[in-house]
């Protein structure tokens, strides 16, 4: 089968979520023999130096085929473009099944169904909820949430939480396959010690992109209370959000135990994994938060808001807080800093690379393609179960 991706910024990437799930199924889909093709929006001012090396002009990647579409940077601008070609584009590709990811870039999925492609449509939070966007890219965020539910062949959704939305507000049903994580490389703190000064478990670490909806301002306001010798972490980059980070760093500058790394990846990446004494994500919306995926992959303590999409993926195994409440959230870490760390690393990984493994998540996507192709046999969702 030859299948496109289609909605992502570009591969291979740790801009957002959407990219590594697009990577992680892409290059797992090709070792299974399939022939995939990635459609990357050409951008400027790319944080992971994997893309930035290449210039843009990357043109495959663990036998990936990367085709890339240029786009404007500008935000609630880019991903209409980006679509619109990449729709146009992969018109011609013969393909099986056009794969597109997240509900903005699925606003022009109508096209490629006009001329009777099969499409299935990967959702990836309500995106239209996330407080970054203005009013026309909210309205047209909410546009390829509608687009997507009229014409994809198939929706898969990372929560249950999502499932039932789709079910309670278009009748829709949605295959939930959710993401997966790998088997992490441990590092002792060695590149972290040279430059920020940070050594095992004297830090709580912060690890997302800087919007407002990871709720980082929550964080910042309840550890400027806390009496501690720990250090907060902030560690990612922005997205659109320039006015935003701007308001983080002025909080940042009123408290020197406060470091911010800017964008992270490689071995300084896991090192800052390794070695956190607590890992904290105060999200108000999510779809799957693969950072706490991963963090949990390293065996941390966790504290999250008690949104569902976060406590799905912790269950027993990690501490929420109630979602944007500063004093609550105050309170749960000064419960985590006196609690004996360690205690569960071992069983906290084993748990979640059992349960989220990409291997399993990129054959249920395989034979959904492949139920799609052959839907006359119709129990699509007891194929991708079995």
């Amino acid at each position: 089968m030859k299948i496109a991706m289609i909605g992502h910024k570009r591969i291979p990437s740790r801009e957002g979520g959407v990219e590594i799930v697009v990577e992680e199924l892409a290059t797992r889909l090709v070792q299974k023999g399939y022939k995939v093709d990635v459609y990357n929006r050409r951008g400027k001012n790319v944080q992971d130096k994997r893309v930035d090396k290449h210039k843009g002009k990357i043109k495959k990647y663990k036998g990936v085929n990367i085709i890339t579409i240029p786009t404007i940077n500008k935000k609630g601008v880019d991903a209409l473009i980006y679509s619109f070609f990449a729709s146009i584009r992969a018109l011609f590709g013969k393909y099986d099944v056009l794969h597109y990811h997240a509900e903005g870039p699925s606003a022009m999925l109508w096209i490629p169904h006009l001329f009777k492609k099969k499409i299935v449509v990967t959702i990836h939070g309500i995106d239209w909820q996330r407080s970054k966007w203005g009013g026309f890219a909210t309205k047209y965020i909410k546009f390829g949430e509608k687009m997507a539910v009229k014409y994809a062949d198939e929706i898969i959704v990372l929560s249950k939480g999502v499932q039932r939305y789709f079910k309670a507000t278009y009748n829709r049903d949605t295959h939930f396959i959710p993401n997966g994580v790998n088997k992490p490389t441990v590092r002792e703190a060695k590149i972290i010690k040279e430059k920020y000064n940070l050594n095992k478990d004297e830090y709580i670490l912060f690890l997302a992109r800087i919007v407002p909806e990871k709720g980082l301002h929550y964080l910042i306001d309840a550890f400027k209370q806390i009496e501690t010798d720990k250090k907060l972490v902030i560690a990612g980059g922005a997205s659109h959000t320039n006015t935003y980070l701007e308001e983080i760093k002025k909080k940042v500058d009123e408290d020197k135990r406060i470091i911010m790394t800017g964008f992270v990846q490689g071995k300084e990446l896991e090192e800052l994994y390794s070695n956190c004494y607590l890992y904290c994500l105060p999200s108000d919306v999510e779809g799957m938060p693969l950072s706490l995926l991963e963090a949990m992959s390293y065996g941390c303590n966790c504290l999250v808001s008690d949104i569902e999409e976060n406590k799905q993926v912790i269950e027993k195994y990690g501490n929420t807080f109630k979602k944007s409440n500063v004093e609550d959230l105050k309170e749960k870490l000064k419960m985590c800093l006196k609690k004996e760390n360690n205690e569960k690393k071992e069983e906290i990984s084993k748990f979640i690379l059992e349960k989220y493994n990409w291997n399993e998540i990129a054959n249920k996507t395989k034979k959904l393609y492949e139920a799609l192709q052959h839907k006359g046999v119709n129990k699509i969702e007891n194929s991708i179960s079995q």
